[in-house]
């Protein structure tokens, strides 16, 4: 059993008994790490890899929380959160053409909504944001407008979402009545109720849809929703493809450059802890 806390997850370079441990519950579960000597090295981060796609973990080779408990080795410390270094003026170069006072008054609640599901690691946090860059850049939560994607020639607004099975409406007025809101743009009665529930709303979005706008509200439906699909996201960004994470919120490629944009000045800005900040050119 791993019997310390410690300061980063067991990765390429990891040494000492925890390894050790490591690699004998490998071992034990059919995944040969070669030598047990306590040397995290290629052989062990391919069985650990092995491993991680056996259980359908996140496969990027690291002996996080989740893989260090479905090893059953003692729980590891939380991955690192980088939210005390998201600031207003990080924010505010991801977000070039946003008022930086929609930015102050809003990125408080978006953090907070992402401490409880455990979202707090660099590619989720940077997900949220250009997220919200891509669908509302404002930075504040709104509504979606019409627009011949959702709305036929002559229609009346939305009709094209009225009868979206994959949405859950169930024809006319849901094509309005739960189109896009807030900062991920929740569309859909199904999207509406599920994500409500998660959030401990129950049938108050569904009786009153115009919540999801709220900003605390809107918070915590974008990391309801990006939670339900955290395992993906990160396999997507695992293989630096933005436009595969993109698709998993928006289900195409509408805001990929401003969410590209917003994601790769993040990562640039916005450090793990113990990493040394880029300083940005003069």
């Amino acid at each position: 059993m791993i019997t310390e806390a410690r300061t980063a997850n067991l990765k390429i370079g990891s040494h000492g008994p925890d390894v050790v441990a490591l690699q004998k519950a490998l071992l034990a579960r059919g995944f040969n790490p070669g030598r047990t000597d306590g040397t995290f090295d290629e052989a062990t981060e391919a069985a650990v890899i092995a491993f991680q796609r056996s259980e359908r973990l996140l496969d990027d080779g690291i002996v996080g929380r989740r893989t260090a408990r479905v090893l059953g080795l003692a729980k590891l410390p939380d991955d690192p959160s980088v939210i005390p270094g998201v600031t207003v003026a990080v924010v505010s170069q991801m977000f070039p053409l946003t008022p930086v006072a929609n930015i102050r008054q809003n990125l408080p609640v978006v953090l907070q909504a992402l401490i409880e599901p455990k979202l707090t690691q660099k590619s989720m946090v940077l997900m949220a944001l250009a997220t919200i860059r891509a669908e509302t850049e404002g930075f504040e939560p709104i509504s979606e407008g019409r627009s011949k994607f959702n709305t036929s020639p002559n229609g009346h607004p939305f009709d094209l979402y009225d009868n979206r099975r994959d949405l859950g409406n169930q024809g006319p007025p849901d094509g309005e009545r739960f189109r896009g809101r807030g900062f991920v743009q929740l569309t859909g009665r199904a999207n509406y109720q599920i994500h409500g529930e998660a959030i401990g709303l129950h049938d108050e979005l569904l009786t009153n849809p115009d919540l999801a706008n709220d900003p605390e509200i809107a918070a915590r439906l974008l990391a309801s929703f990006l939670k339900s699909k955290e395992q993906r996201i990160k396999e997507a960004l695992l293989d630096h493809d933005l436009a595969a994470a993109r698709k998993l919120v928006n289900g195409g490629r509408h805001g990929l450059d401003r969410f590209t944009d917003a994601y790769q000045i993040g990562d640039r800005l916005i450090v793990e802890p113990g990493e040394q900040p880029i300083v940005e050119p003069a």
